[in-house]
């Protein structure tokens, strides 16, 4: 029999001004616990979303770069109106929260954090990714480095360049296929980013109304964090979005800053125009 753990999740909204929701989910997408006020479909919906969220986050480890710890540490889910967060729970556990635009980040997350300790004889922590898993990735990795997709971004290129830290950057259009990329991305590695991307762009999508309600809501970005580097999925309009990845020790404010600065010239390489132009 699985126990019903809804009652602590109500520390989150009781215990942090502007959170909304919090639901506890196992890795196959079945809801252990959710706080007051939201309906079972509801419920149900989001867990299932959120099991496929962090299962396509931790397969595009590879794509935040090298690094002997690979581990996925959060996911992060930006909206007009809010806020989703996603956390390991232990060994096939997973903890969500949604909170309005203007909570205090560092808050929800201490929060988040302190429960999953209070649940550590329930749920034990998540497994890594495998070494030899791991090893492959990186020979996929640095084999996408050598070859180079052929259709090379400059703009992208620039910021890549002058950004510590800063590593790969993909434009996908709003079939999810590659539109361009920076050098040194082989096509194999584009098109594995981009259909793991296209996922993590729907189920973020999918998850709007955990955030809250609002008729005008849109979905601006998904951030996903490991402990050797980040991933960035931004709106690029038009359907589109811009996949970019750093080291952990990257300047995150600096590269999210630049790479939001280029979105609106990227595009004609969205445009019949432009894909006639490169071809």
């Amino acid at each position: 029999m699985i126990t019903d753990l809804s009652w602590m999740l109500e520390d989150i909204v009781a215990n942090v001004p502007k959170a909304r929701h919090a639901v506890l989910l196992s890795a196959d997408g079945l809801p252990r616990g959710a706080t007051d006020g939201m309906a079972q479909k509801d419920v149900r919906t989001i867990s299932a979303a959120m099991a496929g969220m962090q299962s396509l986050s931790r397969a595009t480890s590879h794509f935040a770069g090298d690094g002997p710890d690979r581990q996925w540490n959060q996911t992060i889910i930006e909206f007009s109106h809010g806020w989703i967060f996603l956390i390991g729970a232990g060994q096939g556990a997973y903890l969500a929260a949604a909170a309005a635009p203007d909570v205090d980040m560092q808050q929800i997350s201490f929060r988040m954090h302190r429960l999953v300790a209070r649940l550590g004889n329930n749920l034990t922590s998540p497994p890594r990714v495998h070494a030899d898993e791991a090893g492959a990735r990186d020979r996929r990795a640095r084999a996408g480095r050598e070859i180079g997709t052929g259709i090379r971004i400059a703009d992208l290129d620039e910021v890549i360049s002058e950004v510590r830290g800063a590593q790969h950057a993909v434009l996908l259009g709003g079939d999810g296929l590659p539109r361009g990329a920076t050098t040194g991305m082989s096509q194999d590695l584009a098109d594995t980013i981009s259909a793991a991307m296209t996922g993590i762009h729907a189920y973020s999508r999918a998850t709007a109304q955990f955030a809250g309600v609002q008729p005008d809501a849109s979905w601006r970005q998904t951030v996903i964090e490991f402990q050797h580097g980040w991933i960035f999925l931004i709106s690029a309009g038009r359907g589109a979005f811009l996949a970019a990845a750093a080291q952990h020790d990257a300047d995150i404010e600096e590269f999210t800053t630049r790479l939001h600065r280029v979105v609106p010239r990227l595009g004609a390489y969205l445009s019949p125009q432009g894909e006639a132009s490169r071809a």
